[in-house]
């Protein structure tokens, strides 16, 4: 006779996980697998035995193990918010550098640099949209406010709210995290916001 649960890959005293739990389970595995091994070193298998559920539950839900990473950095990354109106734009530059670089600390921020250090351009499109829709465009679109803020108040030279404006801050930070591979802590978001955020847009 067949081992039933156990030939599924849960195994005979594994949790019986259903639900929000077990999706829970499963987005930790993969978080843990990616950052430790690499993308291409994980597989579905790998993540069910890590979840201690069997595989067929993690291709009921994804059809491949890069919609599984998505999904994981979906539901675990921090959201880029919105900064409030701090009376001037090297404060507001502040706080959204550091509430980015949080993000990219973060448990799903770390396995979104161990992509990028990764992975070729044709096999980072899957990848692409997600980090255009959850990361940059909402930096970018935070930004913008910021600085159409500063231009009301004088304290941003007219003009400067345009998204190529806009742009630079999270691809310097994104080119960081990349290439450089240093910390994204405060002293780098001092002397981002310092040295060339607010130079630049200076009134």
């Amino acid at each position: 006779m067949s081992g039933g649960g156990a030939a599924g890959g849960a195994g005979a005293g594994a949790p019986r996980r259903r639900g929000a739990a077990l999706e829970a389970a499963i987005f930790d595995a993969t978080l843990d697998l990616l950052t430790s091994g690499g993308f291409a070193r994980l597989t579905m298998e790998g993540v069910a035995g890590a979840a201690q559920t069997g595989k067929a539950a993690l291709y009921r839900r994804w059809s491949s193990k890069a919609d599984l990473v998505v999904g994981a950095l979906g539901a675990t990354l921090p959201s880029v918010t919105d900064i409030p109106d701090l009376g001037s734009v090297r404060a507001e530059m502040l706080q959204l550098m550091a509430g980015f670089g949080e993000l990219m600390n973060s448990r799903a921020g770390t396995a979104i640099r161990v992509l990028m250090a990764e992975l070729d351009q044709e096999q980072a499109e899957a990848f692409r949209d997600f980090l255009l829709r959850q990361v940059i465009q909402p930096a970018n679109a935070a930004m913008l406010r910021i600085l159409g803020r500063g231009e009301r108040r004088g304290d941003v030279r007219r003009g400067a709210a345009v998204p190529i404006v806009a742009d630079v801050a999270p691809a310097m930070l994104l080119y960081h995290a990349k290439v450089c591979e240093g910390p994204l802590d405060m002293a780098f978001c001092l002397d981002l916001v310092d040295e060339v955020l607010v130079p630049m847009v200076r009134a």
